[in-house]
Parts: C-alpha cells; structure tokens; sequence
C-alpha cells in the first residue's frame, strides 16, 4: 500500500442521470473559439483553421447548482458549453472510432474572469487565470451514450434573468466530437474520465451577483446556476 506524505485530494466526481454511480473526472480539455460566431465576437477568422485547446483543472468542475463570483475580477463572461465524457482513450484514435470512446454528455459553462484573460492575452502569455479558478465550470447531471445517444444537433440556449443571451445548434460546431477527440488524441493519451468543454456560440456577456444563468441544449435539458 502507497504511504502518502499529506491526505490525498478528494476525487472529483459527477453524477449521472438515472444512476447512484458516480462518474470520476481525470483531466478536462476545453476548446477555443469553435463556434464561426463567437470566433467573430472575439475578434477572429471563423475560417477552419487547427484546432486549440486549454485545460481547466477536475477540481475546476462544479455540480453544486450555484457560481460564487470569483475574486480579482470585475468581468466574469458566461461560455455555454457542451461537456463530453469519456469512458475510455488512447492515442491517434480515429475520426471514424472516436464516439466509441464516449460515456456520456452534460451542460457546462465556461466561466471565465475576461478581464484577466485579456491581460494575459496582451502580454502573450498563457490563460488559466483567467479559466482554471475554483469552481468555473459548473456542470449538469451527466446523460449516458445508452439514454440519449450522440448530440450532433440541437438547439443550445442561455438565459440571464430569463434574456437570451446566447443562442446557437451543436451543428455548427466547427469541429465536431470526433474530430476534437482524435485531434486531441494526436497530442495527448486520452482515457477514461477525460472531459472534452466542446466551445460555445455567440453572445457571451457578463453576469454580476443575484444573476440566474438559466441554460439548455437540446437531449440534455435545463439547469438554472445562480451567481452568488
């Protein structure tokens, strides 16, 4: 048995619609800029240039049901996501095997504090202050493969104070699941309890305290997240 120095970090994990199972979380993998329209907004050529990715932190990930505003920071941005679950990896995995790796899918935000990321976009340097503080991905229940298939289509929706803000189809991902996983599997050993952020549309704005960010995607249902 492996002595351990200091008490191991709590194991983060998820719950799962239908089931007392719990789902762990080893890494999460997000997207940038794959929605033509959000690319615009933030000042970028929609034209299907390689995909990037960023990494937000298992513990970063929050099924509590609220936001508590994060500190240094008076320009918080909601990113309406699709979260992608795998059950299992690899390397150079192919396009055409790639949904076979997937366990399930859930609603997501992106948090992030843009002022910050936009410091650090101006000095060239990298952007987890801006995305990887405490609990800045707030996540739904998890739908398995098994209930609900696999979402290429659907209407995907945020609300704040019950105005649309955000408002888009998981069609017009730039790039698609399987695409993201065996690009991402190119770079990376992906396994089991790898989470995939999948980029969100346009319409990203900021919330402030007493705020109700209340979001859907189409096969995956509601969920209303306070800003506390």
């Amino acid at each position: 048995m492996t002595k351990l120095v200091i008490d191991a970090p709590p194991l983060v994990a998820l719950p799962i619609a239908g089931s007392d199972e719990m789902f762990p979380v080893r890494r999460v993998y997000c997207i940038g800029r794959n929605y033509a329209a959000h690319a615009i907004e933030m000042g970028h050529d929609p034209d299907r240039e390689p995909p990037f990715f960023f990494q937000k932190n298992p513990c970063n990930l929050d099924s509590s049901g609220v936001f508590p505003y994060p500190s240094k920071t008076s320009d918080v941005h909601h990113e309406i996501e699709m979260a992608v679950m795998l059950k299992t990896g690899g390397n150079n995995i192919p396009v055409s095997d790639a949904l076979d790796h997937v366990f399930g899918y859930a609603l997501s935000l992106d948090m992030t504090r843009r002022d910050l990321q936009g410091e650090q976009k101006k000095m060239g340097r990298p952007w987890e202050i801006g995305k990887a503080f405490e609990r800045s991905a707030p996540v739904g229940i998890i739908y398995t493969v098994d209930a609900v298939g696999h979402l290429s289509t659907g209407r995907v929706e945020l609300k704040v104070n019950n105005e649309i803000r955000q408002e888009g189809d998981l069609n017009q991902m730039i790039w698609k699941v399987p695409e993201m996983i065996a690009y991402l599997s190119e770079y990376f050993e992906l396994a089991a309890g790898d989470v995939i952020l999948s980029g969100t549309p346009a319409g990203v704005g900021p919330v402030v305290r007493g705020d109700v960010m209340q979001m859907s995607i189409q096969g995956l249902g509601s969920l209303d997240i306070p800003v506390i």
